[in-house]
C-alpha cells in the first residue's frame, strides 16, 4: 500500500486497496468475494494505515524524548475494530462510498467481524477504552497482553444450563494485527539457581519464546497511533529430530505443548493443580516478554541507559495479573546488569504503579510459595529478599519489635485453617514494589484504604489513592448509539466526543417537549432492534413498549442476579394472583457468563432461564411480564443492550463492587440506574442527583453493623411472607420437575449458608425501588426528562478524564 495518511486518502483510492487485498492479500478473484472477504480486505487496509502511524507516532516521541506508558493486562476487551477505527480516521463515510461502488453495503461488511476474545468483562473493557483515550489524549502508550488463540469460553445453554464451547475467535482471521518476529523474546521457566561467581545463575531452564502481534490502537481524530502489543508463546530453539526419531514423540514435544497452551485460553480453570501452574506460567510469560520488550526499547532510543529509565518509563499493573513483574524486574537488575539490591528495589518503585479493582480475599492472587518455588526459583528467592527487606527495615521502622504487625504484612502467609503451606500473597507484593497503588472508585479506594490495606496506608499515607474509572464516550455512545449521538450532536455540537463534560449542555433541554420526543423516539428505535435480536436468539416476541430492565455483568453472587431472580417470580406470582393488575410491559434481560468452575453462578442461570421458560409461555399473564437471558454476552452484544436499556440494574452487595463501568455505559445512554451504593454509584449519585436514581439496600457501614450484630437470614425469612413463599417454591421443583434438587443449593446459601451477600435482607428494599420505577414509567415526560439528565450528568465518567488523572497523579505524563 502507497503510503497514504487517513486524511487525504479518498473513496477511489480506498476502492483500488480493496481491490488489491483481495487479490493480492486473499488471493482469491474479486468475482468470488464474500462480504467476510470485503471486511478482511478492508481491514488489512485500516491496519496498514494504523501501522504507519505507529511508525510516526514512535518517530515522534523519540524525537521529542517522550516519557511512556507501558499497561500490563492480562485482558483487553477491545471489541470490534473496524467500524470504530473507521470513525477514528474520519474515513466512515468515504468507505461507504468506496464499499457502494463496489456493489458492497458496509453496514454488511462490519457485521462480518468477530469479537476479538481478548478480555473478560470489566476488566479488559477497562484497559480497552484506556488504550483508546490515552490515544486521542496523544499520550505515549503501548499495552501489553497476551494473543489468545481461544477467549474466556463460547456460552450457549442446553436445557437452561451454561454450556462452554471454544471461542475461536482468530481461527479464520489473520488480518487484526501484524507479527513482529524481529522483536521476539525469549522466556525462561523451571530449573534452578546457582551461586556463579558470587553472583545468581538461572541454569538448566526450559526455554520458550514470546511472539509479538501489534494492533493499532487509533485516536479520535489525531494522528496518534499507539500500539497494543500481544504475545504468542512458541517453544524455543530447535525441534528435538533426535528423540521424535527415536520414538520419543511425547516427550519431543513436551516443551512445545507447554507453549501452545500458555497462550491458548483466557483464564485456564485453576480448580486443579495443573491449572494453577498454567496460569502462572501465562503470567509470568506474558510480564517476562513485555519487560524485555519495554528494556530493548528503552535501550534502542536512550543513549543515557539504566540512568534515566525511571523518567521515561512507567508501567500500571491492571490488577494482580501482572504482579510478578516487579521480581522480575529485579532479577533482571540485579543478575543482569549488576544492581544491588536497594537500588534495584528503588527502581522498581519509581517505575511500577498497581490498580486494585477487587475487595473480594478469594478475587486477591496467592500462589503456593511450592509452585512459585519450581516454576520461576530465582523469583522466590528475591521475593523473600523484598519480603526480608520490607519486614525488617520498613516495617521494624514504623511498629519495633511488633512481630504480629509483620506477620500481618508479610507479603509471605505462613500456613493456617485455609492453607497447609506458605503462600506468596500477590497484592501485597504489588503494594510494596509499587510506588502508588490506586482503587477505581471513591468509595472502593476509602474501603481499600481502611479495610484491605490498612496498615499499608498507615504505613505510606500518600501511596493508596483513587482514580474513578471511565468509558470512551466515542465506542459507547458515538459508535454504539449513532441515532442519539447525532442528535446531541444536532442539539449542543459534537465537542461532547473528546470533553464529555460538555453533555452538561443538555440539562437546558431535560424539560423540552420536542428534546424528550425525540430522546424517547431513539430509545424506542434501539429496543426494537434489540427485540429484533432476542426474538433470532430466544425464539420469542417482546414489546419495545415495554420497560428494558437490564442486568448485564460478569455472573457471581456479589453482583446479585440472584436478587433480580428473586423479585421477578415476586411479579409473577403477583401477576397470578391479580392477572389485570394496571401495570406497564416489562422485560428483565440478563447478560451474564458464570466461570466455568463457579458452580452455584451456574445454578443461578440455570434458575433464571428456567424461570423465564415458565414466565414467557403464560397466556395467564397477558405479556405483562418477559425474562430474557441472551447468551454469549460480548462487546458487539453490549452495543445493542445498552442503547436499548430503560433500566440498569447495579444491585451489588454495598462494599463489594470496585466500580462498575456498565453502570457509567447505561447512564450515559439514557437508562436510569436502580442500585446501592457501592462502588461508582456513588458518584453517579452525586452527578444525576438523588430525585434521578433508584438508591436502595443497606449502606456500607450498614451492612458492617449487621454483621456485628449477627445476621440470621432465616429472621427475614420468616418474616416476609412473600419472600418465604417465594423460596420455597424455589427449593421445590416446580420450576425444574426433571431435576426437582436443581435450585436447592442456591435456597440453602441464602437460607443455611448466611446468606453472605445479603440478598434477603434486601429484598424489601429492591422490591419497593421497583415499584418506584413503575410509578416514574407512568409519567413519561418525569421519565424522560430523568433520562436525559442521566445522560447530561456523564461527564465525570469519560476514561478521558481517567487518563487525565492517573496522568497527573501516578505517571507524571
Amino acid at each position: 500500500m502507497n503510503k497514504i495518511g487517513p486524511a487525504k486518502i479518498d473513496a477511489k483510492q480506498l476502492s483500488q486497496h480493496i481491490l488489491d487485498h483481495i487479490s493480492r492479500s486473499l488471493g482469491i478473484p474479486v468475482t468470488e468475494a464474500t462480504a467476510k472477504d470485503y471486511w478482511e480486505a478492508l481491514n488489512l487496509t485500516v491496519r496498514d494505515l494504523g501501522l504507519d502511524g505507529i511508525r510516526e507516532t514512535r518517530q515522534k516521541e523519540q524525537d521529542e524524548k517522550a516519557r511512556r506508558l507501558y499497561y500490563f493486562s492480562l485482558e483487553f476487551l477491545i471489541g470490534r475494530l473496524l467500524g470504530n477505527n473507521l470513525h477514528n480516521l474520519g474515513i466512515y463515510e468515504k468507505a461507504e462510498q468506496a464499499l457502494r461502488e463496489l456493489g458492497v453495503e458496509l453496514t454488511d461488511v462490519l457485521e462480518q467481524e468477530y469479537d476479538p476474545a481478548l478480555g473478560n468483562g470489566g476488566l479488559g473493557r477497562l484497559a480497552a477504552c484506556f488504550m483508546d483515550s490515552l490515544t486521542t489524549l496523544d499520550k505515549p502508550a503501548i499495552g501489553y497482553g497476551i494473543n489468545y488463540r481461544f477467549g474466556l469460553f463460547r456460552q450457549s445453554f442446553q436445557n437452561g444450563r451454561q454450556i462452554e464451547k471454544p471461542d475461536s475467535w482468530r481461527e479464520d482471521y489473520n488480518s487484526w494485527g501484524k507479527c513482529r518476529t524481529k522483536r521476539k523474546q525469549l522466556v525462561r521457566l523451571y530449573g534452578e539457581v546457582k551461586n556463579v561467581n558470587g553472583r545468581a545463575a538461572w541454569e538448566n531452564t526450559q526455554n520458550l519464546e514470546g511472539l509479538p502481534w501489534d494492533l493499532p490502537i487509533t485516536g479520535y481524530h489525531t494522528d496518534t497511533v499507539n500500539t497494543l502489543r500481544l504475545w504468542e508463546s512458541r517453544p524455543a530453539g530447535s525441534f528435538d529430530l533426535d528423540r521424535f526419531d527415536k520414538g520419543d514423540y511425547a516427550i519431543s514435544r513436551k516443551i512445545e505443548v507447554l507453549a501452545n497452551n500458555i497462550s491458548k485460553v483466557l483464564y485456564p480453570n485453576d480448580e486443579h493443580p495443573e491449572g494453577k501452574e498454567l496460569r502462572l506460567i501465562q503470567q509470568y510469560f506474558f510480564v517476562a516478554c513485555s519487560l524485555a520488550d519495554v528494556i530493548d526499547r528503552h535501550h534502542r532510543e536512550n543513549e543515557e541507559g539504566w540512568d534515566n529509565f525511571a523518567k521515561k518509563v512507567a508501567i500500571q499493573l491492571n490488577d494482580t495479573h501482572p504482579a510478578i513483574a516487579v521480581p522480575e524486574l529485579m532479577r533482571v537488575l540485579m543478575d543482569e546488569n549488576d544492581f544491588g539490591f536497594l537500588n534495584a528495589l528503588e527502581l522498581c518503585r519509581k517505575v511500577f504503579a498497581y490498580t486494585n479493582h477487587t475487595l473480594l480475599p478469594e478475587a486477591l492472587e496467592r500462589w503456593p510459595q511450592s509452585l512459585i518455588g519450581r516454576v520461576l526459583p530465582r523469583h522466590l528467592q528475591i521475593i523473600h529478599l523484598i519480603n526480608d527487606y520490607f519486614l525488617n527495615t520498613e516495617v521494624e521502622q514504623q511498629w519495633p519489635g511488633d512481630n504480629t504487625m509483620k506477620r500481618r504484612l508479610s507479603i509471605v502467609e505462613e500456613p493456617n485453617d485455609y492453607s497447609s503451606q506458605p503462600m506468596i500473597r500477590m497484592a501485597y507484593l504489588s503494594v510494596v514494589g509499587s510506588h502508588k497503588v490506586n482503587g477505581v472508585a471513591a468509595l472502593h479506594s476509602k474501603l481499600v484504604q481502611s479495610n484491605l490495606f490498612p496498615e499499608f496506608n498507615t504505613l505510606w499515607p500518600e501511596k493508596i489513592i483513587n482514580v474513578t474509572n471511565g468509558v470512551t464516550p466515542r465506542r459507547w455512545l458515538a459508535y454504539c448509539n449513532p441515532k442519539l449521538a447525532g442528535l446531541i450532536d444536532d442539539t449542543i455540537g459534537n465537542g461532547w466526543r473528546k470533553d464529555l463534560d460538555k453533555l452538561d449542555s443538555l440539562h437546558v433541554y431535560a424539560d423540552d417537549p420536542k428534546f424528550q420526543k425525540k430522546f424517547a423516539a431513539i430509545k424506542r428505535e434501539n429496543k426494537e432492534v434489540l427485540a429484533t435480536i432476542i426474538e433470532k436468539e430466544c425464539g420469542f416476541k417482546v414489546s419495545a413498549d415495554a420497560i428494558f430492565d437490564v442486568q448485564a455483568k460478569r455472573l457471581h453472587e456479589y453482583k446479585r442476579q440472584q436478587l433480580s431472580l428473586l423479585h421477578i417470580m415476586a411479579l409473577y406470582r403477583r401477576l397470578l394472583a391479580n392477572p389485570e393488575t394496571d401495570i406497564p410491559q416489562r422485560v428483565f434481560i440478563f447478560c451474564a457468563k458464570a466461570a466455568p468452575g463457579y458452580t452455584l453462578a451456574k445454578v443461578i442461570i440455570h434458575a433464571i432461564n428456567k424461570l423465564a421458560e415458565r414466565v414467557n409461555n403464560d397466556p395467564r399473564i397477558n405479556d405483562k411480564l418477559k425474562v430474557v437471558f441472551l447468551p454469549n454476552y460480548r462487546v458487539s452484544l453490549a452495543e445493542k443492550v445498552i442503547p436499548a436499556a430503560d433500566v440498569s440494574e447495579q444491585i451489588s452487595t454495598a462494599g463489594f463492587e470496585a466500580s462498575g463501568t456498565g453502570n457509567m455505559k447505561l447512564a450515559l445512554n439514557g437508562a436510569l440506574t436502580i442500585g446501592t451504593l457501592d462502588g461508582a454509584n456513588v458518584e453517579i449519585a452525586e452527578e444525576v442527583g438523588d430525585d434521578n436514581i433508584f438508591i436502595f439496600g443497606l449502606t456500607v457501614d450498614e451492612v458492617a453493623r449487621l454483621r456485628h450484630k449477627g445476621y440470621n437470614p432465616r429472621d427475614v425469612y420468616n418474616a416476609n411472607e412473600e419472600l418465604r413463599n417465594i423460596l420455597d417454591w424455589l427449593g421445590s421443583g416446580d420450576l425444574c420437575p426433571e431435576d426437582a434438587h436443581a435450585f436447592k443449593p442456591l435456597v440453602h446459601a441464602l437460607l443455611d449458608h448466611g446468606d453472605y451477600f445479603l440478598t434477603l435482607a434486601d429484598f424489601a428494599a429492591y422490591s419497593a425501588a421497583h415499584d418506584q420505577i413503575i410509578e416514574t414509567w407512568k409519567d413519561p415526560q418525569l421519565w424522560w426528562k430523568k433520562a436525559i439528565i442521566n445522560c447530561a450528568s456523564m461527564g465525570k465518567f469519560s476514561s478521558d478524564r481517567s487518563i487525565k488523572d492517573y496522568c497527573q497523579m501516578i505517571w507524571n505524563m
